[in-house]
């Protein structure tokens, strides 16, 4: 069998024109060029050998000039709660996580957008692995296509919604990030409709201004968590050089180029987010723009921090919903394989 040289591009890289001139000196037929391509994007094949409707010779050739640079799925765990979490390694060794969460009418996949993370929030475990590199499109892209395939082993059906949610932040790695959901959404893709599709971020405010300039279709979540600026300072210090009213006025600005509703998401933490005072500073923030509020119980981790009680919960809750806000409260799942968020760290970097 024809080995490809170490050298050989990634055939997902290389582009229309490359691979046009490709088959036209192997004396291929230019209708081959269309379907490689849907074999590539439509199919999310990650191997010359499951484009079954092209010539073993051509296969073959295909292998002696391109690669696939794919993630493979090297650890698999499955909750209690149906939840699964996926290690993937990357071509070059690291690894990264990505997690399916099932509900009644819908499968929701949480892909990474980086190999750890630098931002170092208190309560996030990602964020003791420190950042090595940023994911290209086509790794984010391959955790959607292997877990999408898993999804319709376990479920009985294709994911239906995709969050940006993992190992990361999505907005230090701009481009990267929406390539793969340009991938995800086109005709030529796999076409999912951009309201399937979340990006979280901590509040990067020139990367949300670019958002808006960009036409971004997709639903905006941010990791609020508080709207007292020494507190989110001292567990978040990312807002350091994100100031809150940088990032309401980036969120203004946001909503006034896209009429999008923003999502806040709220981890409560005993004794430092949750009391009536800070759902006062929330609520008063949230008059800036239209937003809803997810809760999200806080996931263990080896912080010091503590989630709330349910009282505080209720109580914090009820003042929120007196105001008139939407709030929703998210119930963790997979937080026995280490899969709910805040959760996702590569095992063998922790120590370090």
């Amino acid at each position: 069998m024809s080995q490809q040289p170490i050298t050989s591009p990634d055939i997902r890289l290389i582009s229309a024109e490359e691979l046009s001139f490709f088959l036209k000196e192997n004396g291929e037929s230019a209708f081959r060029q269309k379907q490689i391509s849907e074999w590539l994007w439509k199919k999310g094949a990650i191997n010359f050998d499951e484009m079954t409707n092209l010539s073993l010779i051509l296969r073959e050739k295909l292998k002696s000039s391109f690669t696939f640079k794919a993630a493979a799925i090297s650890q698999e765990r499955q909750s209690n709660d149906g939840t699964a979490k996926f290690v993937f390694t990357l071509h070059d060794g690291h690894k990264i996580e990505g997690v399916l969460i099932p509900s009644n009418d819908r499968v929701t996949t949480c892909v990474s957008s980086q190999v750890g993370c630098a931002l170092a929030c208190g309560f996030c475990a990602t964020g003791t692995m420190g950042f090595t590199r940023n994911l290209h499109a086509t790794e984010i892209w391959d955790q959607f296509i292997l877990m999408n395939r898993r999804s319709v082993e376990l479920y009985g059906k294709e994911v239906t919604n995709i969050v940006y949610m993992g190992m990361g932040e999505p907005l230090l790695n701009y481009d990267n990030v929406l390539e793969s959901i340009r991938l995800l959404t086109t005709d030529t893709g796999k076409g999912l409709s951009p309201s399937r599709i979340t990006l979280s971020t901590v509040g990067i405010t020139q990367g949300i201004r670019q958002l808006a300039d960009d036409g971004f279709k997709a639903g905006l979540a941010v990791s609020l968590h508080t709207a007292d600026e020494q507190v989110r300072k001292e567990i978040m210090p990312v807002t350091k050089t994100n100031s809150l009213d940088e990032l309401r006025q980036a969120l203004q600005y946001f909503v006034g180029k896209t009429g999008s509703r923003i999502t806040f998401e709220y981890v409560m933490l005993s004794g430092i987010n949750d009391s009536l005072r800070d759902a006062e500073k929330l609520a008063q923030y949230c008059k800036s723009f239209p937003v809803k509020i997810n809760i999200i119980e806080y996931n263990r981790t080896d912080s010091d921090f503590r989630g709330s009680i349910p009282q505080a919960k209720e109580t914090f809750v009820r003042f929120l919903e007196n105001r008139n806000l939407i709030v929703n409260i998210r119930k963790s799942k997979g937080e026995d394989i280490d899969a709910a968020c805040g959760q996702l760290v590569e095992k063998s970097r922790k120590s370090r």
